[in-house]
């Protein structure tokens, strides 16, 4: 028994044909197929029943598939320990990143961890400040750059930036004439924002029964390029930072107004998990987008 036959295993399973097995790992399939067949007489029982549609496990199969799986993960492990030990970043690190971010920040940390950390792999999640949040807290997500609303961010947040809110639509519309729009302005006016819960939504809400002002919520999103889609056919607004919108603006295909009186500013984090100790290589992402984001925002 050897690595290489275990991970043809776990392939062959994974993939249900020798042949998909062989297209995904660039192996012969008369190779994977002597793996098996030595792991099946090392073992003493069959690990697959030969099918017209490929290959099924077997009971006992399906035993060691689990096993393979852990043992397997156990060995990527002691790679990634070894290599940490050494004082070189690998492995793969969770982020997650604001949907308004995402567009600059990703290719850059992309590009630069190519460059100077090329042990290290993104797994990279896009989404709001509240979906974030929860995958930091069950630590699915190493690190994550969020959204607060607010004079500051929570404890153990490190804060990358702040930027205000603007009122974005079509070329031409009425309230978007001027660079300011005040917060009164926006009752009645149709505003495509994010689902709830949300921390825009809370902090819109609150403005709202200080003010006096109704706001008209006429479609809930998940997505910040969903958002500005509608607000680009003109049947309605939305309101995101500049950094989500300054590439539309300077082509002209959408407007903004900065919201005043009052304003709404949002302060823009970093969060760590705190589920387990961070690995070598999520303390270099996170120094990386300590680094680089702060250009970011606005």
């Amino acid at each position: 028994m050897n690595l290489k036959q275990l991970h043809s295993f776990l392939h062959v399973a994974q993939q249900g044909s020798l042949a998909k097995a062989a297209a995904a790992t660039d192996l012969a399939e008369s190779l994977i197929s002597r793996h098996i067949a030595a792991l099946e007489t090392g073992w003493g029982d069959r690990l697959f029943e030969r099918t017209g549609r490929g290959m099924a496990l077997t009971d006992f199969g399906r035993r060691m598939l689990v096993e393979v799986s852990t043992a397997l993960h156990q060995v990527q492990r002691l790679d990634e320990v070894a290599r940490e030990s050494a004082g070189v970043p690998t492995g793969t690190v969770h982020v997650g990143v604001l949907p308004s971010l995402a567009p600059q920040l990703l290719p850059l940390l992309f590009a630069d961890l190519r460059a100077n950390a090329p042990g290290v792999s993104l797994h990279a999640t896009e989404g709001f400040s509240g979906s974030l949040d929860e995958q930091i807290a069950n630590g699915r997500l190493d690190v994550a750059v969020i959204n607060r609303y607010g004079p500051a961010a929570a404890r153990k947040e490190e804060v990358l930036g702040t930027a205000e809110t603007w009122l974005v639509g079509r070329p031409g519309s009425a309230l978007l004439g001027s660079e300011t729009v005040a917060f009164k302005s926006l009752a009645g006016v149709p505003l495509v924002l994010p689902a709830a819960p949300n921390g825009l939504r809370v902090t819109l809400d609150q403005l709202s029964r200080r003010h006096g002002v109704r706001l008209e919520v006429a479609m809930s999103l998940d997505g910040a390029g969903s958002m500005k889609d509608v607000a680009r056919s003109g049947h309605a607004y939305t309101l995101l930072p500049m950094m989500a919108v300054h590439e539309e603006l300077e082509r002209g295909t959408l407007a903004a107004a900065r919201v005043i009186k009052p304003g709404i500013r949002r302060t823009i984090a970093m969060a760590l998990s705190t589920q387990r100790p961070l690995s070598r290589a999520a303390r270099h992402v996170a120094s990386r987008i300590r680094a680089l984001a702060p250009a970011l925002v606005m």
